[in-house]
């Protein structure tokens, strides 16, 4: 087995699986980058794309990747890096064995090379309604505050830089299944929390509730194990789960309720 990098090597080799466009066939090419100490995986490929030549001395196309911060912050830069999924801008080469494999994330349509279109993600984002509903084309002034107990939890999923990896690790999340994943059950609960976004409540609720929504968790747990901001996202799995079954049982008997209500007065 080969062991991580160490400062006395002259060259990384990288295998990074390419494909050119999103109805095109996979292939693998191999590179071999100069070392300097502290470079992450981003940098090995800006090298690359700087001198696109590979391992073969044959001059090629520059890799394609999705890329922004540079500090685990936006979470674009997602990608599988020997065999897991992680952000390329926080994966030291110095950590990681050679050769060096890299393959973009299977969940999502590859547009290129190490590109994806995380569009299922947003769109998940978008059914739970993900956001707090305030108009602000005016001062409304200072909302309500947040009980500090519950501001510290909520700060934690906050934290969600929506990179996919949890989808990405999700067995539950694939091209023959709608389930929403990880990513959007758990914003709920922090929206859910939230003294104005909580107006909106129920909504969200009954967006879990339907098709491809909470039910369709198998509770692998893969999720939290491999989300880089450490979110406690099967907490908040487990609280959905009481929370749109508190509101199932709400809507039965509330409705039940009614329709007695009506019998007896009629």
């Amino acid at each position: 087995m080969t062991t991580p990098m160490q400062s006395e090597h002259k060259d990384i080799r990288f295998i990074i699986e390419r494909q050119d466009g999103p109805d095109q066939a996979t292939y693998s090419e191999e590179f071999s980058v100069p070392y300097r100490p502290n470079m992450n995986v981003i940098s090995a490929l800006m090298e690359i794309r700087r001198n696109p030549v590979n391992a073969e001395g044959n001059k090629t196309t520059p890799i394609t990747w999705d890329m922004n911060c540079l500090e685990e912050v936006c979470g674009a830069c997602s990608m599988i890096i020997n065999g897991k999924p992680r952000q390329s801008c926080t994966a030291l080469v110095d950590k990681l064995e050679q050769p060096i494999r890299l393959a973009p994330m299977k969940t999502f349509p590859v547009i290129r090379d190490l590109q994806v279109d995380r569009q299922r993600m947003f769109d998940a984002l978008k059914k739970v309604k993900a956001w707090v509903p305030i108009d602000g084309t005016y001062d409304l002034g200072p909302g309500p505050r947040m009980p500090e107990n519950k501001r510290q939890w909520a700060y934690e999923l906050s934290k969600c830089m929506t990179c996919g990896v949890c989808l990405e690790a999700c067995p539950n999340v694939n091209d023959k299944s709608n389930f929403i994943g990880p990513a959007a059950l758990s914003q709920v609960r922090l929206f859910n929390s939230h003294p104005t976004g909580a107006f909106h409540a129920e909504e969200r609720l009954e967006a879990l509730m339907e098709d491809g929504g909470i039910m369709q968790c198998g509770n692998a747990q893969n999720c939290v194990e491999v989300c880089p901001k450490g979110i406690p996202l099967t907490t908040s799995i487990a609280a959905m789960n009481r929370q749109t079954t508190l509101h199932s049982f709400k809507q039965f008997f509330g409705s039940d309720k009614g329709r007695t209500g009506s019998a007896v007065e009629a």
